[in-house]
């Protein structure tokens, strides 16, 4: 339904692709109604309700209708491009089915991040107006990177499912937009560039979706070892012994440079974090496919309009038809249309996951500085940051960011005298290189791929029909941005909280969406260096032959990280991601029900505080109401203070321990808690609990079948 709203738009947008790129309209539908959603919700026009949700779809179904309508996009389809979304539709259906099993096989929400990224979602569909509470600071509206979060809330709303479930219907979804949106960008780069050798596109499609959302890195050549500890690599040649998938710890690809990063899709799927990074893959799919389309529409469809002549210089003696003029315009108007477009995107990525919002900008910038110089690109430019401050206003306004400074990793000791200069940071003692060995078993794989298409590019470029050419110039910008983003926390990080993990995050957001930009790009590399095996046999035979070889390695590792998450996939799948708290915590979950059903959604809770990652302040996470602190870490990191939990944990305590009732009163009055939660984790944090005052306080209004788990009603006083 989502996808039939939006594709009137994506059908207008995507009229050069041969299958109008309708794999994208389900990200675009998902993507206007959410952001429609959260602008009107902020600005408190519309409320955030399921009548509200839908009310946008039908908008973003009608301006779509209207669109179309007075476009020149044909509305011709041939059997050709029937049968190509006749097969998109069924690989996002199959895929849908087949990570819903996967993920059905362990559901439960916990562990990992997965408390904070439900809560999020939790909370965004108790809030009537955004930006949503902060479960985990009452009073406070969420710091951090939340728009993924609304989209969760919207399609929970659309779907009239429990959110219980459908956190993990999200993640499938996630999966399937991300296989197919893959394909449709592979499959049309492709099918642009060798016409109607369909095969070939389509093929390299599958090959593009199967790399960037299955593929690993080389890292697996560790299940032919004995293996090593965590925090300690062994050069993988010194203990080669045979195959041996036991000793194969399949996250350690993602933390093998010590102290460091480097995650990519397939892990994030397997794990199952609802994070940022995670929401953000159709959305940076989608600006990789709008580059495309600019490329393909603008530069070379429009190439001859473009060089008729430059506003600054016209010939008046020589100047062009009237026909040719309109042309010109129009095209211009592309060109603002597109830094508009993407000014958008990079919004979208900023409200989901920051750094994206920079990778992109970076990759339309050099595309533009490539294709159309230098003074354009500053201009088209300065209209998408325009646009991108404009756009991400209703995120904007609400939020501090919390990186505070650029760290120069390794600076000399000059340097760190002086400490500071400007946004660098100088520490002492902040040093950390990525041996190089360690790098290629990482990137590897993906340059090789570049490497070869960079060397045909730059050296044989008469082999490429001029046509197509630009094309092939994309996917170079693509891998060498990317390799940009892989060196830069080897001299640059954002600076956070974290000590000795300093630079963790740069390199883990940078080296994600440069896995998936060189993801497919080698793909492209591969089809398109078969295409000149008879110019270059030796060298293209070469080429395929360590393509095929470092392919196995990155191919085996889903196969390793879903055996050892899921198992062996022959479990009876269930969607419900709470009912592990039955076994371990069953006051809880009827605490959380009893919450659901008997108390308004802006009500604040007392629970007891805990660390991060531990099962600490699972109530306000499954409930959506806010508790007074929860884990200390995340806050810390979000408000950029370990003092914002920390000043409040005494207070936590004295309100469970203290044996003054005025004291207690005084403190719940504070904090505005209606509800006090008595469970497993208070009884066993806070040793001298006093539950008599809560008696004489209020009145305990439910009681758990286990006789662990009480709810204390406090009345609050007027003031």
């Amino acid at each position: 339904m989502v996808g039939a709203a939006a594709l009137p738009i994506t059908r207008k947008i995507f009229s050069s692709f041969l299958d109008y790129g309708y794999p994208f309209a389900k990200t675009v539908g998902i993507l206007l109604t959410s952001y429609l959603v959260l602008t009107l919700s902020t600005a408190h026009i519309l409320p955030f309700t399921s009548t509200s949700v839908f009310s946008m779809l039908l908008i973003i179904f009608g301006a779509g209708i209207l669109l179309w309508r007075r476009s020149k996009v044909s509305r011709k389809i041939n059997s050709t491009q029937i049968a190509m979304i006749i097969f998109e539709e069924m690989l996002f259906f199959v895929s849908l089915i087949f990570w819903t099993y996967v993920r059905g096989q362990e559901p439960s929400i916990r562990g990992l991040e997965k408390f904070m990224d439900y809560g999020f979602i939790n909370t965004a569909l108790n809030a009537q107006y955004f930006p949503p509470a902060d479960m985990w600071l009452a009073g406070h509206s969420i710091n951090y990177y939340f728009f993924g979060h609304v989209v969760g809330a919207v399609l929970t709303k659309l779907s009239g499912i429990a959110s219980s479930q459908t956190y993990n219907l999200i993640l499938a979804t996630i999966f399937a937009l991300g296989i197919t949106t893959t394909f449709s960008l592979t499959f049309n780069l492709l099918y642009h560039t060798f016409g109607k050798r369909l095969w070939n596109a389509i093929g390299g499609g599958i090959l593009g979706t199967f790399i960037v959302n299955f593929g690993g890195n080389l890292h697996t050549i560790y299940a032919f070892t004995t293996g090593y500890q965590n925090e300690e690599p062994i050069p993988f040649w010194k203990i080669m012994s045979g195959f041996n998938p036991e000793k194969y710890w399949y996250p350690n690809a993602t933390r093998f440079i010590p102290f460091t990063i480097h995650e990519f899709p397939m892990y994030s799927y397997v794990v199952a974090d609802l994070h940022g990074h995670v929401f953000d893959i159709p959305f940076v799919l989608l600006t990789m496919a709008l580059i495309i389309v600019f490329v393909v529409n603008i530069i070379q469809k429009n190439s001859s309009e473009a060089k008729l002549f430059d506003f600054l210089s016209i010939d008046k003696k020589k100047l062009p038809s009237t026909t040719k003029i309109i042309n010109f315009i129009n095209l211009k108007t592309n060109y603002f249309v597109f830094a508009i477009g993407i000014g958008f995107m990079l919004a979208v990525h900023y409200m989901t996951n920051a750094f994206d919002a920079g990778v992109y900008l970076l990759l339309a910038g050099f595309v533009l500085w490539h294709f159309l110089g230098f003074s354009k690109t500053i201009i088209l430019s300065l209209v998408m940051v325009a646009a991108f401050l404009l756009f991400s206003l209703p995120f904007s306004l609400h939020f501090t960011p919390f990186a505070s400074g650029i760290g120069v990793n390794c600076a000399p000791t000059f340097l760190t005298n002086l400490k500071t200069l400007g946004p660098f940071l100088f520490e002492a003692g902040n040093c950390q290189l990525s041996p190089f060995w360690m790098i290629l078993i990482l990137w590897g794989f993906f340059w090789f791929n570049g490497l070869f298409l960079t060397y045909i590019v730059l050296t044989k470029s008469s082999l490429i029909d001029k046509k197509v050419l630009p094309l092939f110039q994309l996917v170079t910008i693509m891998f060498a941005l990317s390799t940009l983003l892989i060196f830069f926390p080897e001299a640059l990080y954002l600076k956070d909280i974290y000590p000795s993990h300093f630079r963790a995050n740069t390199m883990f957001k940078l080296g994600y969406q440069a896995f998936m930009m060189m993801g497919i790009g080698s793909a492209f590399a591969f089809v398109a260096l078969k295409r000149i095996i008879s110019k270059l046999p030796f060298f293209v035979i070469s080429y395929l032959f360590g393509f095929v070889i470092l392919f196995f390695f990155i191919a085996i590792y889903p196969i390793f990280a879903t055996r050892s998450y899921y198992g062996r996939l022959n479990k009876t799948p269930t969607l419900d991601g709470t009912t592990w708290i039955n076994t371990v915590y069953p006051e809880y979950l009827e605490i959380i029900s009893y919450l659901e059903s008997s108390t308004a959604k802006g009500t604040i809770i007392l629970e007891a505080q805990g660390d991060s990652y531990t099962d600490f302040n699972v109530v306000s996470s499954y409930s959506g109401r806010a508790t007074v602190a929860g884990w200390w870490v995340h806050q810390w990191l979000w408000r950029g203070s370990s003092d914002v939990v920390g000043k409040l944990i005494p207070e936590i305590e004295a309100m469970y321990q203290s044996q003054s009732l005025p004291e207690t009163k005084r403190l719940l009055n504070k904090y505005r808690v209606e509800y006090v939660i008595i469970g497993t984790n208070e009884r066993q944090k806070y040793k001298e609990l006093n539950e008599k005052k809560f008696e004489a306080l209020g009145q305990a209004v439910f009681r758990s079948n286990n006789g662990i788990g009480i709810i204390y009603k406090i009345p609050l006083d007027s003031n």
